[in-house]
C-alpha cells in the first residue's frame, strides 16, 4: 500500500468514474485500475461497486476513503512541516477568499507577497465562506481570508484587523452619524444569499424583523449595490476596504454607524493542524502592515458584527 494507492482511491470516489480519475492522476486508466486491484486484494476487501453505473464505494468501501483521505491529509502536514523549516518560505500555497474581500485587498497583497517572499508560489480562489471551509476539510485549499467567528467550524483563526461598515446613501443626511434603526429596509441593497457579508448587515439593521422590501434585488459584488445606489437610488451598507479609493463625489454619499462604529473581523484561518507556522505568520504580519496605512476606524470605537 503507498500513498499513491491512497490517491487513486480519493479520485474514483470523486469523479465516479476510472478514466476520469486516472485523467486527474494524470496515469492510464489500465494503471489506476490495476493498482486498485492489488490494493483490495491487499485488503481483502471490495473498495468500489464497479457494476454500479456510475461507480460506487461499498460499505467497507466508504470507511477506508475517509481513512485515506485523513492519511494523506497527515502526509501533507509532514511535507509543510519539512518546508516550514527552510530558510526560504516557498512552494505551493493555496488560498481561497471571499468575494466581499477579494477585488479590495488581493491587489496589495499579491504585489506585497511577491516582493517580500518571492520563492512562494501562490494560487487564489474566490469562493463564499462555506466553500472555502470545505476545500481545505478536503485538502484543497490550505488557509483563507475571510471574516469571522465561522460558528460550528474548528480552525485555526489568526486576526487580521477589522474592518468599518459605512452606509452608502442616495439621500442627504442632515447629521454627521447614522442610527442602524435609521436604515429604511424596503430602500437597502443586499448581496445574494451565500455571503456572510448579507448575514451580518441583517443582523447590523435587524431585518430579519421588518418589512421586505417592494423590489427585490440580491446583487453579487459590492460594485453591483454600489452602482445601484448610484443609479437607482436607495442604500447599501460597504465596508471599509470598498470605500478607500471613492471620488470625492463618491465620498459625499458616505456616511459613518454612531461610535462605537460596528465593523467586521477579517481573518486568516487554516486547519487547526496545519504545519506552516512561521508562513502564517509571515503572511498576516504583510496583510496587517498594509492594512494599517489605510485603516480609517480609531482604535477602542469600534463593535464586531457576527
Amino acid at each position: 500500500m503507498t500513498l499513491q494507492d491512497l490517491e487513486y482511491i480519493i479520485a474514483v470516489d470523486q469523479h465516479r468514474h476510472f478514466a476520469r480519475a486516472a485523467e486527474s492522476c494524470h496515469v492510464t486508466q489500465p494503471t489506476l485500475s490495476m493498482q486498485l486491484r492489488k490494493l483490495e486484494e491487499e485488503l481483502g476487501v471490495l473498495i468500489f461497486d464497479r457494476s454500479s453505473k456510475p461507480v460506487v464505494p461499498t460499505d467497507i468501501g466508504k470507511r477506508i476513503i475517509q481513512q485515506a483521505g485523513r492519511v494523506l491529509q497527515e502526509a501533507r502536514f509532514l511535507k509543510d512541516m519539512a518546508m516550514d523549516a527552510r530558510v526560504n518560505l516557498s512552494g505551493d500555497l493555496k488560498i481561497g477568499i471571499i468575494p466581499t474581500l477579494a477585488p479590495f485587498l488581493l491587489p496589495a497583497f499579491l504585489k506585497v507577497v511577491a516582493k517580500e517572499l518571492p520563492y512562494l508560489k501562490l494560487r487564489v480562489s474566490e469562493l463564499v465562506t462555506e466553500e472555502i471551509v470545505k476545500r481545505m476539510q478536503n485538502g484543497d485549499l490550505d488557509m483563507g481570508i475571510l471574516v469571522t467567528p465561522v460558528p460550528e467550524v474548528a480552525m485555526r483563526v489568526v486576526p487580521l484587523f477589522y474592518e468599518e461598515f459605512f452606509v452608502y446613501s442616495s439621500h442627504d443626511f442632515d447629521k454627521e452619524f447614522i442610527l442602524p434603526e435609521e436604515i429604511d429596509p424596503t430602500e437597502l441593497w443586499l448581496l445574494e444569499e451565500g455571503h456572510c457579508f448579507r448575514s451580518q448587515i441583517l443582523n447590523l439593521c435587524e431585518l430579519r424583523r421588518k418589512i421586505s422590501p417592494r423590489f427585490e434585488y440580491e446583487a453579487g459584488s459590492i460594485e453591483t449595490l454600489k452602482r445601484l445606489v448610484d443609479q437607482n437610488q436607495g442604500v447599501t451598507i460597504l465596508p471599509e476596504l470598498a470605500v478607500k479609493d471613492f471620488s470625492t463625489e463618491e465620498k459625499r454619499r458616505l456616511k459613518k454607524f454612531q461610535p462605537p462604529a460596528p465593523v467586521r473581523e477579517v481573518s486568516l484561518v487554516t486547519l487547526p493542524h496545519y504545519a506552516r507556522e512561521r508562513l502564517i505568520d509571515s503572511l498576516a504580519q504583510l496583510i496587517r502592515q498594509d492594512h494599517a496605512l489605510h485603516a480609517t476606524h480609531e482604535a477602542g470605537t469600534i463593535v464586531p458584527i457576527t
